[in-house]
This record gives C-alpha cells, sequence and structure tokens, in this order.
C-alpha cells in the first residue's frame, strides 16, 4: 500500500479507503472485524456518513483506538446551519472522536441545495465555523452532477470533491479530474463498483488504477472482500486490450438500464422522487432489502403518483425508459416491505 498526499491539504492517506455503506447490514462485531482488518491491510481514508444506518457507530466502536493513524470523512444532507452543527456533533459522538478529518456536504446537486448551502448563515458558515473550532479539518463536497461539481471547485472552498467514478460512469474523466488536479482538490471516487452494477472486482481497480490521482473507496462487507481488494495493490497495474473490451461490453450492457443519479430528470411535476425509485434495484443489494426499505420509504411511496406524463424523459441524457423502470422497482419495494413487516410480526 502507497500513502499519497491528500490533495493540497498536507494530510497523507493511503491510495485505497474504505466505503462505509456495506458495513451497515453487519452486526457490530463483524463490522469491527472487517474495519479492523481494513486498517490492518494498510487502509487509513475511511469515509462515511450521518444517513448511513449505524456505520458512524461502527466507525467509532472500531477505529477510536487509532484515531491518530488513521483519517475518518463523514457527510450531512442538512442544507442550513442548525441543522449542520448539529450533525457535526452526532457523528463526534457517534465515532468517538474529537474532530472530523473532512467534513462533507453530502449528494449536492441542484441547484436549490447548493444555493441553501452557501447562503448567509447556511451550511458552509456552519462548517466553517466548525473548522474554526477544531471540530472539523478540511471541507469537502460530493455529487452526481457535473455542473453543480464544476460549480463548487470553482468556489476554492472545498478541499476535495467526491463523484461516482468507473468504467461506467466515466464522465468525470472529461473536465472534473483535470480541474480537480489542476486547482490541488483530492478526488476520492465514490461507487467504484458503480453502485453494485459491477461484479468482476479485478476489472473495476484495473480501471480505477490506471488513474493514479483518484483515490477509490469501495465498501466491504467481509474480511474476504477487504482481503481482495487490498491484494490489487501488491503488484503493479496492467489493463490488456481483452481488458478494455470487457469494460465497454459490460459499460454498453448496463447503459440501457442504468442510472447515473445525475437528476436532471426532477423535479417531478407530480412530486415523484424519480432519482430513489431508479436506483433502488442497486440500493437494496448494497444495504439489504431491510435496511433499503427503511432508509427510502418515503420517497418510494411518492412512486404510484407517477401518471407517465413523459416530463422526465427528454431530461434523461442516458435515454432510459424512467416510468416503466419506476415500477420495476416499486413492485421490488413492495415485496422487500412486506417481507420485512412479516419479519416483525
Amino acid at each position: 500500500m502507497r500513502y499519497l498526499p491528500f490533495g493540497s491539504t498536507g494530510a497523507i492517506v493511503s491510495e485505497l479507503g474504505f466505503g462505509g455503506i456495506p458495513i451497515i447490514r453487519l452486526t457490530t462485531e463483524d463490522a469491527v472485524r472487517v474495519l479492523k482488518r481494513a486498517y490492518d491491510r494498510g487502509i487509513t481514508f475511511f469515509d462515511t456518513a450521518n444517513s448511513y444506518e449505524g456505520s458512524e457507530e461502527k466507525f467509532g466502536s472500531a477505529l477510536s483506538g487509532v484515531r491518530e493513524k488513521i483519517f475518518i470523512a463523514t457527510k450531512s444532507k442538512k442544507r442550513d446551519g442548525k441543522g449542520v452543527t448539529e450533525h457535526i456533533e452526532l457523528s463526534l459522538k457517534r465515532m468517538k472522536t474529537d474532530y472530523i478529518d473532512l467534513f462533507q456536504f453530502h449528494q449536492v446537486v441542484q441547484e436549490k441545495d447548493w444555493q441553501a448551502i452557501i447562503a448567509p448563515g447556511g451550511a458552509l458558515d456552519a462548517a466553517l465555523e466548525a473548522r474554526q473550532q477544531g471540530k472539523v479539518r478540511f471541507i469537502g463536497i460530493t455529487s452526481h452532477g457535473i455542473p453543480t461539481a464544476l460549480k463548487a471547485i470553482s468556489t476554492g472552498e472545498f478541499v476535495s470533491i467526491q463523484f461516482p467514478f468507473n468504467f461506467i460512469e466515466t464522465g468525470a474523466a472529461e473536465s472534473l479530474l483535470p480541474l480537480a488536479q489542476k486547482t490541488g482538490l483530492a478526488f476520492i471516487a465514490m461507487k467504484p463498483f458503480a453502485g453494485g452494477a459491477i461484479t468482476d472486482a479485478s476489472l473495476a481497480f484495473k480501471f480505477l488504477r490506471s488513474h493514479p490521482y483518484v483515490l477509490p473507496i469501495p465498501g466491504c462487507d467481509s474480511v474476504e472482500s477487504v482481503d481482495q481488494v487490498s491484494s490489487f495493490y501488491e503488484s503493479p497495474n496492467t489493463v490488456s486490450e481483452e481488458d478494455r473490451r470487457a469494460m465497454e461490453s459490460i459499460a454498453d450492457t448496463l447503459g440501457k438500464e442504468f442510472c447515473r443519479r445525475c437528476e436532471y430528470c426532477q423535479p417531478c411535476p407530480h412530486g415523484v422522487s424519480i432519482t430513489l425509485g431508479m436506483t433502488y434495484q442497486l440500493l437494496a443489494s448494497r444495504m439489504s432489502p431491510r435496511v433499503a426499505c427503511g432508509y427510502v420509504t418515503k420517497a418510494l411511496e411518492t412512486i404510484p403518483r407517477c401518471v407517465e406524463c413523459g416530463a422526465c424523459l427528454p431530461k434523461c441524457p442516458y435515454n432510459l425508459p424512467i416510468p416503466d423502470m419506476l415500477k420495476k422497482h416499486y413492485a421490488l419495494f413492495r415485496e422487500h416491505r412486506k417481507l420485512y413487516h412479516n419479519e416483525q410480526n
């Protein structure tokens, strides 16, 4: 494992990170075992979020004993100052730490969210105050939309950008990644497996390692998966023509029904939460159906409002059959919810 500068912050982190979603579905005991294994394998960058059920607490249980040797990143979806302050305090408590290395604004895509964050007395001001108080070292932002990400970078307020990057979602390579390099921002690659759509880990990391400026944060739910992913970094990276053809084939196949979460389709005139509806199948595979149901119930219950008006279709840059996919994913959600309720009873 190599250790590299985290952008221009002066911090040094492992070239491979750890994403905190999959440990949601593990018991605390199992999650602690996985996290400690990641640390033992040389991983020092750990990323989670306030909204990842139980993840921050598991980070605290596993990593508080090596706190000074690791770099912890978390996130908040709050857009107001009070909410961000509360979330920072909650994250500190959950992770048993006095400071957060990287606090990130979570999933900023739409203009209304961006304006709320940068408004006087808003979320950014609260994060800056927390940084002044020593509760936060650095501030970053995560997004699924290129325009918003570019706008955020141009402000000079952030030390990092976290964005989807894998051999299916390559849009960042054209504009976002070069600009991050030019301005000294760290680039954190979320969704290295395209949210679970890529099942060939070796192929996924052959692509990622061919971009040495990128810090991938795969989520692992077992000691074996930690060992597998970290083992890719034990030898030089090579990408053959056969590998490239395999990547192209997978991307072409998934492209027909793969939502990139860019949110260009929103807002829906009927109030349908399109993005979460479009991504529910992958979300359930990553979080487990039980956790996913609880996580998105409110959003998924808006899907029956869809009248197939077609307003979303021309907005989708990938020409996805949005109403059909929403119907299919809503049916899956109802199956999962029924199973969950049966378990409770």
